[in-house]
């Protein structure tokens, strides 16, 4: 499911920018360390603020981006056209349908997009599908706590159907195989879950 306008304005705006670089990318490189020389996926990728601190910050030797949106790719393109294309491929691109063989990534990011996907096991099933033995899976995601939120419901669209909370998204992927243990945290009373799970 795409962002309305409204959730548009609130994650292309400079304010989410410096909270990510500043705050959400030091906390998933505190619990997961970094990526330096390996092969990253970015599911969601939006206007590439989160693909440039992959490239940059993590030390990813090639990323792939995708998102849903074609406006989201279309920026990206423009913020990230100093990449070369041997770093960098940007694509439009569906998280319940990864166009990539099976082990194909040594870590994977999610900077909350899953909780937009109406059948959201499906994406974390196709996370795992693409990950090496041994890759990591780094996510910042939105529980069913914010999402059942006012301010929510009446400004930005989401599924409302099959939502998960902190605790059921890690729980999900430790049954597909991802092993998250204490690798992970709960920030604004249950709104927020960051990790790094591994794949067995």
């Amino acid at each position: 499911m795409k962002m309305n306008w409204v959730e548009k304005m609130l994650m292309n705006n400079p304010i989410r920018a410096a909270f990510q670089i500043w705050y959400e990318v030091p906390l998933l490189e505190r619990l997961g360390g970094r990526t330096e020389g390996m092969k990253v996926l970015e599911v969601g990728c939006g206007r590439g603020v989160g693909t440039e601190q992959i490239l940059n910050r993590f030390g990813a030797s090639s990323v792939l981006a995708m998102d849903l949106d074609p406006d989201m790719v279309r920026l990206a393109r423009k913020r990230l056209m100093k990449y070369p294309a041997d770093r960098l491929s940007l694509t439009v691109g569906d998280v319940t349908a990864i166009q990539a063989e099976d082990q194909s990534f040594d870590a994977v990011f999610d900077f909350a997009i899953i909780h937009h996907v109406p059948i959201w096991q499906d994406a974390l099933k196709e996370i795992h599908r693409v990950l090496k033995p041994g890759g990591r899976f780094f996510f910042q995601e939105v529980t069913s706590h914010a999402l059942e939120k006012w301010s929510y419901q009446t400004f930005m669209v989401h599924p409302v159907e099959n939502r998960f909370s902190g605790t059921e998204f890690i729980n999900e992927l430790e049954r597909l195989g991802i092993q998250v243990g204490t690798k992970t945290t709960e920030k604004y009373g249950g709104d927020f879950v960051y990790g790094v799970g591994i794949k067995k």
